[in-house]
Formats: C-alpha cells, sequence, structure tokens
C-alpha cells in the first residue's frame, strides 16, 4: 500500500509561476521572448538572466521572504526580477514610479525592503530617497556603479546560477507585495500568493486570447498590480514580450506597426491620446486591447474599434489580481447592435473570470442580501476566491475590515442586470481613480491643511473627459489669509505625486452637518448634477 504523503506528492504539485518560464525556454528555444529598445533576447535567455540574478541576490543575502523593492518603467529589468525575487526565496515589491519620494520612502520601510532595484532615468529620485532606511541600490544595465552601487549587468555577469538554492514553494506564500492607495491615505502592502498569481495568468491568457504567435506591448505598467499577471501570462503563452519605456501614442503605434503587437492593456486616458494622435493610423492587423480604470467613452469605442482594434472591458483592483470581472461580449448577437447600444453594454463590468466561481462575485445590501437583478437597485460588490489577496502586509486591522463577513469588500457601489451583468455606478469608499491610479481624498486633504492659510478642506472626485475623474478641492482659508489656487497647487506637488494634486481648487465656506462634520455627499451631488452615475 502506498503511504499518504507519496500518494500526495504524485497527484499534488505547487502552483508556481517560474514554471511557465521554464516551459517556455524548453519548448520554444529558438523564440525571442521579449524585445527591449534594440536588445531581443530568446526565451533560454531569458531564463539563464533570471537564474543569474536570482543567484544574485541570494549571494547579496536575499532570502526567507526578504523584498526586493524595484522602481523602472517597463523594461526587460523587471520582468527578469518579477521571477528572479522570488525563485531567490525573497518576496518582490515593484514600486510606483509616479509617486513621490516621501511615498516612496514610506512603502520601503514599511516593507522593511533591503534591496532596491532601480533604472538610471530614476537616479534623481533614487538620489532623494531618505538614508534613514537601510538599503543597496543596484545601477541599471549599461550604467557604471556609483556610490558603491552594484552594477545590474556586472552582478548578472559575476554570478554563479550552479550556486542558486532552489525555494520550496508553498501555494500560499508571498510572493509580491503590491502598494495601493488607502481610504487613510497611507499605502497599504497588498499580498499575492503563488497560487493566486499562477490562477490569475491562466485566466489572462483565456480572456485576452494569448497564443504563443501572439506579441504583447508592455503599456500597463509593471508595478500596477504586477501588470495584471502578465508578466506571468504572457509567458506561459510562449508570447513575445515588448518592453516601453515611455507609454505615448508614438510608441504604441511603433510597437503596433514595426513590432507586430497583437496585445495591450490601457486605461482609457492612453486610448484616447492614441486615437487622437496625428500620426495613429489603422491596425495592419487585428489588435486584442484591454482597458479598466473607467469605462471608455462611446466615442473612444468607436474610434477604437475603426482602427481595428478588439477592445476588452475589465474591471478589478489591486487586492484581487487586478482584473477580476470582464464585460463578457456575446457575440454574433451583440455584434449588429447600434454603436451607442453596444457601448452601453461594454460599459459595465460584467461577469466573474473564468478562475472565480459564478457566486465569487456578489451585489450585496446593508444586510448583505443579494440585490435583486433590476439594474436599479444598489448594493456593494463583494468578493471571494483563489484571486482575492492574501491580506495587507503587517496590518491585519484593515485585513480583517476588508475581510469582514468572509468577504472582500470592494467599496464600489453597483447595479446588477437581468442577465447577472454588474455595471458600478459609485463608490462607498473615499477614494478617487484617475486614469487608473487611486487617489485617496484623505491623503490630499493631510497634504493641504498643511498649508498655513488652510483652515480646513474637503476632496472629492469630479469628471473629466479625460482622466474619467480627478480631484477637486473645496478649500476655506483663515481669517486675513489669502491664497490661489496655483499657489497650493505648487505646496501639494512638493509632498504628493503630481497625479494626486487637485486639478482644481475652489476657496469656499464648506457645508457642514448641525455637529460641523463637512458633507462631502452635498460637494459630490452639486458636480454630478444630472448624471446617472457618481463614477466615470
Amino acid at each position: 500500500m502506498i503511504a499518504e504523503s507519496t500518494a500526495a506528492a504524485v497527484h499534488l504539485r505547487a502552483l508556481d509561476p517560474f514554471d511557465f518560464l521554464e516551459r517556455a525556454a524548453f519548448v520554444y528555444p529558438e523564440k525571442v521572448a521579449l524585445i527591449d529598445g534594440d536588445v531581443r533576447r530568446t526565451y533560454p535567455q531569458f531564463l539563464e538572466r533570471v537564474n543569474r540574478l536570482a543567484a544574485g541576490l541570494q549571494a547579496m543575502g536575499i532570502r526567507d521572504g526578504e523584498r526586493v523593492a524595484v522602481i523602472s518603467p517597463n523594461t526587460s529589468m523587471v520582468l527578469e526580477a518579477t521571477y528572479a525575487a522570488p525563485r531567490a526565496n525573497g518576496v518582490l515589491v515593484a514600486l510606483n514610479t509616479r509617486l513621490a519620494p516621501e511615498e516612496i520612502d514610506y512603502i520601503l520601510g514599511h516593507c522593511g525592503a533591503s534591496l532596491l532595484l532601480y533604472d538610471h532615468e530614476l537616479d534623481g529620485l533614487a538620489a532623494r530617497l531618505g538614508a534613514a532606511i537601510p538599503r543597496v541600490r543596484v545601477a541599471p544595465a549599461g550604467e557604471p556603479p556609483r556610490d558603491g552601487a552594484f552594477d545590474y549587468e556586472r552582478l548578472l555577469a559575476q554570478a554563479d546560477p550552479a550556486a542558486l538554492v532552489p525555494r520550496v514553494v508553498a501555494e500560499d506564500d508571498t510572493i509580491s507585495i503590491n502598494y495601493t492607495s488607502g481610504t487613510t491615505g497611507k499605502p497599504k502592502g497588498v499580498m499575492y500568493t503563488f497560487r493566486g498569481a499562477y490562477l490569475n495568468a491562466l485566466a489572462e491568457i483565456f480572456h485576452a486570447n494569448l497564443r504563443p504567435e501572439s506579441v504583447y506591448l508592455w503599456t500597463l505598467p509593471m508595478f500596477h498590480c504586477n501588470g495584471w499577471c502578465f508578466p506571468w501570462a504572457v509567458t506561459a503563452a510562449g508570447a513575445t514580450h515588448v518592453c516601453l519605456r515611455k507609454v505615448d501614442a508614438v510608441g504604441i503605434n511603433h510597437g503596433v506597426q514595426v513590432e507586430g503587437v497583437t496585445h495591450f492593456c490601457a486605461a482609457p486616458t492612453v486610448l484616447i491620446g492614441l486615437v487622437n494622435h496625428p500620426d495613429t493610423v489603422p491596425f495592419p492587423h487585428p489588435v486584442v486591447v484591454t482597458t479598466a480604470g473607467a469605462p471608455p467613452a462611446p466615442a473612444t469605442i468607436a474610434q477604437m474599434e475603426a482602427l481595428g482594434a478588439d477592445l476588452h472591458h475589465v474591471y478589478g483592483l489591486t487586492e484581487v489580481y487586478g482584473p477580476i470581472t470582464e464585460c463578457a461580449w456575446h457575440s454574433p448577437q451583440w455584434d449588429g447592435f447600434p454603436g451607442a447600444e453596444r457601448a452601453r453594454l461594454r460599459s459595465r463590468q460584467g461577469v466573474p473570470m473564468v478562475t472565480l466561481g459564478v457566486r465569487d462575485v456578489r451585489v450585496v445590501s446593508g444586510d448583505f442580501e443579494d440585490v435583486p437583478w433590476d439594474a436599479k437597485t444598489q448594493g456593494e460588490i463583494v468578493l471571494r476566491g483563489n484571486n482575492v489577496m492574501k491580506g495587507y502586509y503587517a496590518d491585519p486591522a484593515a485585513t480583517a475590515k476588508a475581510f469582514e463577513g468572509g468577504w472582500f469588500h470592494s467599496g464600489d457601489i453597483a447595479v446588477r442586470h437581468s442577465d447577472g451583468y454588474i455595471e458600478i455606478v459609485d463608490r462607498a469608499k473615499d477614494v478617487i481613480i484617475s486614469g487608473g491610479e487611486n487617489i485617496s481624498t484623505q491623503q490630499v486633504e493631510k497634504v493641504l491643511l498643511e498649508h498655513d492659510a488652510v483652515l480646513e478642506c474637503a476632496v472629492v472626485a469630479v469628471p473629466d473627459e479625460k482622466w474619467g475623474e480627478v480631484a477637486k478641492a473645496f478649500v476655506t482659508l483663515k481669517p486675513g489669509r489669502t491664497l490661489d489656487a496655483d499657489e497650493l497647487r505648487a505646496f501639494a506637488r512638493e509632498r504628493i505625486a503630481a497625479f494626486k494634486v487637485p486639478k482644481t481648487v475652489e476657496f469656499s465656506e464648506l457645508p457642514k452637518t448641525s455637529t460641523g462634520k463637512i458633507q462631502k455627499y452635498v460637494l459630490r451631488e452639486r458636480e454630478w448634477k444630472g448624471r446617472d452615475k457618481r463614477v466615470n
């Protein structure tokens, strides 16, 4: 009789995204895995560099779940670190390049990163980071070592892959930590697991229809939900990664026209810039474009389809590995509908992705009952399943609150249509989503209140044609003080990321309750008057 432990070893194997890379190198030894400017590397070369980086990280002391931070545009270094950090028994922490130095300092301190890999374009930012947190800085490829830093390419060249001590993967171990703006303003570290990353990568392959012949352009930041798990998905499919340092219409057009790009992900703001660029011409072949952050406008949908794009609308959050639902398209039934009707259908957040059960996405009332499917009754979207985060790093209180009742609370208010598709109509949490970036209104308010002329303020989301929604500040000044909007915005820009700075400032008295509490909902209602939804 076979022992139970032996039998388990035969029929169970821990899910590990690193297997995707090993398989791609084995199956497609001549295939170009990635294109980064003039650099082209095959899958075996990609694998070798990952193993060298992992060995180098271990030689530098990374092990036992230590955090490895990376800050860079979408370059091959980020792709290599995505695989190498967990391969070395570390945990990847990819940082938003748009954050202010003080915000990055907080994240590095909170996660306890002992190593920071950064790109040469961010030398100035790296130099401004505080010295209070001990860390090692690794210079990027092609750059000479400075201030005792290691040269990235030299590190890889000197590393010994044979000395790499492979980790024993447990599926529920943390593979990465992704920081997201919380309602309190302090970023929260969202923990992804090996199992969740593996399964969400498979879901992305299915829903984006990735194939070995696919060519994926990195317009979506790899720091955002680990690029929605596409670093693993594209590799699992045996497709080609095309890195893009600067995301603009010029780079996207070059990728499609010259590199043969067949897939990319982007917020509607990126699509607006693409369709309105004078050099944009119809695609020479079909291109699958996955968009999220806000539903694209009907005009943008029509323009993208005219270019030859197959537009996919998905919905998700950092806490659920990026996309977790999609507006699954019914073809050919919906294809012949008028443009306005197709845009209405496509704007919905949709149904669970393939790795979730149909009962893992709910819209519930205050007493946790499912709302009727009448497209009118509002409730909060709650989620569960393999693609919900493990929890917030070093924050059990926030984790418990987010998981109250045994479900993850999204903070998004939605209705459910008669076909079961969900559609977001408002937000319960005090967060603005502008161009795909989360903005905590409380964080912005705290910064504005640091100005000695500001007595009180309130920040709310207001609709914006380009970004979907942006922050607007309502400010009351102290008696006898004067201040103009540009001065206050400049003050804020020195302390927080530029995308968080209010686009407009209105100086006025703030509406309050009888007990003196600011009524932000009054301000929101005023700004969104005449609109069916309080999100854009």
